[in-house]
């Protein structure tokens, strides 16, 4: 690790590389803006249903109506009536933020089935490429998978590639909670994988978290979220050197930890370009987020820990074979997320990654990296390993919420 130069020479250079790959990202992968979704999407119709229903002679709330005014809702409902609307309405109701966390694993349990009947009529459609229905029958397995016995989603919307958010363990009993948030290229097909790649995927992520949690600290009831419902870049292009989806999905990590149940602290682990959607959304995080550790990352779009604007403790650790270490720290007319989180100058505690391997080993079993996490997600500041380059980690690591 270096630390940040910002000499004139080298920031003027810094600018030209970022211009030369602008051109070059433009011609090679095109501006791969998000598009809007359509109209006969499955959530956009579930949506306008939605918004045309009635329970008990009374209009359903807005479906982007604050958590606790859901909650209220919800609430003043029986418990047949709740079942009702999760099963009448599955795609809503499995990813409203208020909802009771029982209800949405519920409806999304169904919601996934239904999907699954989709995607079973897919695979057959003469209609269809075969490389489509390829993807359907693809799709159909992930579908298969996630009906699993035992397994509870927060959150599913299969609309385009889509998106959905798996929990280990109890969220209502819980007394520490994480959050994990993956980089590129995540979508329900990549959402869990098998070996050798099983916690390079977000479930095996949580999973590997979970595990480590408990064992670190068996007395102390976590749960862990595979956050997988924001929409990610495709690839290394353009939208992964911007910070648009950054701050769309900023705004949904913000909806769900404000709506989490109970009190608990909450930890978040951010990966690659999931540390840049954490740098943008730390400023309006709820104040029960104590930790953003962040793990090969490319920026976090400020120039400085100072700069995101949160009392949690900022947490940094990049693995010496990364190849993320090769990526230019900067930002030019929106290009770029900023100064790099494991320089000294960033302000950040820089932990060891020990022996992760490369950009996608960071929660391998065995792996100081998990090791730390796990004590960073349980609150057991005084077993986290601090890296040799930061002498003074350790006198910060005191349970205090100052960066």
């Amino acid at each position: 690790m270096t630390s940040f130069d910002s000499s004139p020479t080298l920031t003027a250079w810094r600018a030209l590389l970022a211009v030369a790959v602008v051109f070059v990202m433009l011609a090679t992968t095109g501006w791969t803006a998000v598009r809007h979704q359509r109209s006969d999407e499955p959530r956009t119709v579930a949506l306008a249903d939605w918004a045309r229903g009635r329970v008990a002679g009374r209009a359903l709330p807005d479906a982007d109506a604050p958590s606790y005014r859901l909650a209220h809702f919800f609430a003043t409902l029986t418990a047949a009536q709740r079942a009702s609307l999760a099963d009448k309405y599955p795609l809503v109701v499995g990813n409203l933020n208020g909802a009771p966390v029982a209800l949405r694993y519920r409806a999304n349990r169904r919601a996934v089935a239904q999907a699954r009947k989709v995607e079973q009529r897919r695979m057959h459609d003469v209609r269809l490429s075969p490389a489509g229905r390829a993807e359907a029958v693809r799709r159909m397995h992930r579908f298969d998978s996630m009906l699993a016995r035992g397994r509870h989603f927060l959150a599913f919307d299969p609309s385009g590639k889509g998106r959905a958010a798996e929990v280990f363990g109890s969220l209502d009993r819980a007394e520490r909670i994480s959050v994990i948030v993956p980089g590129v290229d995540t979508n329900l097909l990549t959402l869990e994988r098998s070996e050798p790649k099983v916690n390079a995927a977000p479930v095996g992520m949580a999973k590997s978290l979970y595990a480590a949690e408990r064992a670190a600290r068996p007395g102390t009831r976590t749960a862990v979220i595979a956050w997988a419902d924001y929409t990610t870049p495709a690839g290394i292009g353009m939208d992964a050197a911007l910070g648009n989806l950054a701050e769309r999905g900023a705004v949904r990590l913000n909806a769900l930890v404000g709506a989490l149940p109970g009190t608990a602290p909450v930890a978040l682990f951010c990966h690659s370009y999931g540390s840049v959607l954490c740098g943008v959304a730390a400023h309006e995080l709820p104040a029960r987020v104590g930790d953003i550790a962040v793990a090969g990352s490319p920026g976090m779009r400020v120039e400085n820990a100072a700069q995101l604007r949160t009392g949690a403790r900022v947490w940094a650790m990049r693995d010496r074979d990364d190849w993320i270490e090769d990526v230019p720290n900067l930002e030019f007319g929106g290009l770029g997320h900023g100064a790099d989180p494991v320089s000294p100058g960033f302000g950040a505690r820089i932990v060891s990654a020990g022996d992760a391997v490369g950009h996608s080993g960071y929660f391998e079993p065995g792996t100081e990296s998990l090791g730390n996490f796990a004590a960073i997600g349980t609150g057991s500041y005084e077993s986290v390993s601090c890296a040799p380059a930061d002498g003074a980690c350790r006198e910060r690591i005191t349970g205090s919420r100052a960066v």
